[in-house]
């Protein structure tokens, strides 16, 4: 760990560690009910582990304070001259510059606003912190907290560079300048038992911790998921070496099994030609075939045809044989007639007279 000092506005910040690159941004959670009264928010954030050269999440905690009347100085990242710093949170009569970095829970970039001392019993702003009525009776409701106070509406973790750009204000100043106590070792051991959390690395969480605020110190709670975490590490890691072990023979395995598959794609695909050509065989056939029959059926129909028109022309010249033979007949019956009555022709001869004596008889008889 390297301990250095650092001149900012001219107050003297206290650096412990330096990281290579930036921390990931505050993850929203929500904040637990505080538990006891008189206890105070300490907000999470990412610590450095120089060992695993990664950041890990410390989750938020309702802490006692060393004494009463102190406040809770959060810790923050701080980029200058291309590495980022880390600057101790603290304990002191006020509230002093935390890098304008928007925690949450009453801490949004600029002082407190979850709250204030009263004689030795803090009353709690129920608009800002969540806190458990049942036991906790010290509250009251200010919501003008929130707009009375410079809030950074967004969750980056550093100050400066790319970060959140803010300067400490005169208080901070002279907050920072006051007497501090260090953090306790309830806050100390909780930040111990985090380290030894692997899932709450950022490697492994990628930005996402799977604990991120807890109503107490419980160090055991976070041993506890540390084991669990680790067991299912161990057991992820085994489960990748036995992979690994088997991957050959599962290689293999695959190499037979995609040789049978090309092979059964080959054979298939080889009677599925053979059944193509049958097929198309089959239909070529069916086709000359049924070409034979329509050139068959198109010479019967011509032959057909052939025949009708022989049949229609002698029916045509028989017509015109007997009509001719009728014709012939009339004019030779015309011919005939006159040559067969001439000789009948008479001169016409005069009326005949009958006797006189006739006449008399015919009256006698009348």
């Amino acid at each position: 760990m390297l301990s250095v000092t650092k001149s900012y506005a001219q107050v003297s910040v206290g650096v412990s560690i330096r990281a290579g690159f930036a921390p990931p941004v505050i993850p929203v959670y929500v904040q637990p009910a505080c538990p006891v009264d008189g206890y105070l928010w300490q907000p999470g954030y990412w610590a450095w582990d120089p060992d695993a050269a990664d950041y890990y999440w410390v989750p938020g905690v309702w802490v006692a304070p060393p004494d009463p009347g102190l406040y809770w100085t959060p810790c923050y990242w701080g980029y200058d001259g291309g590495v980022y710093l880390y600057h101790t949170g603290y304990w002191g009569p006020h509230v002093g510059f935390y890098g304008g970095i928007n925690y949450g829970g009453g801490f949004f970039g600029v002082g407190f606003a979850g709250g204030g001392w009263s004689g030795d019993h803090f009353r709690y702003n129920t608009a800002v912190v969540n806190v458990n009525r049942t036991v906790i009776h010290n509250t009251y409701i200010d919501r003008n907290v929130i707009s009375r106070n410079t809030i950074v509406h967004n969750r980056v973790s550093y100050n400066g560079g790319n970060g959140v750009n803010a300067r400490p204000r005169p208080e901070e100043q002279r907050a920072m300048n006051e007497r501090h106590v260090q953090p306790t070792s309830q806050q100390m051991a909780h930040q111990q038992a985090a380290v030894k959390d692997h899932s709450l690395f950022a490697k492994a969480n990628h930005g996402r911790p799977p604990i991120t605020a807890m109503r107490r110190v419980n160090p055991q709670r976070i041993m506890q998921h540390a084991n669990t975490a680790n067991r299912q590490g161990a057991r992820t890691q085994q489960v990748a070496r036995n992979n690994a072990s088997r991957q050959p023979a599962r290689a293999q395995q695959a190499t037979r099994n995609n040789a049978g598959q090309r092979s059964a794609r080959t054979q298939q695909a080889a009677r599925t030609q053979r059944v193509a050509r049958t097929q198309q065989a089959a239909r070529s056939n069916t086709q000359a075939v049924q070409q034979q029959q329509r050139v068959h059926a198109q010479r019967s129909q011509q032959q057909a045809q052939q025949q009708r028109a022989v049949v229609q022309r002698g029916q045509q010249q028989q017509r015109s044989l007997q009509a001719q033979r009728v014709e012939q007949q009339q004019r030779a019956s015309q011919q005939r007639a006159p040559q067969q009555r001439a000789p009948q022709q008479r001169a016409p001869q005069p009326p005949r007279q009958q006797p006189r004596s006739a006449q008399p008889e015919r009256e006698r008889h009348r």
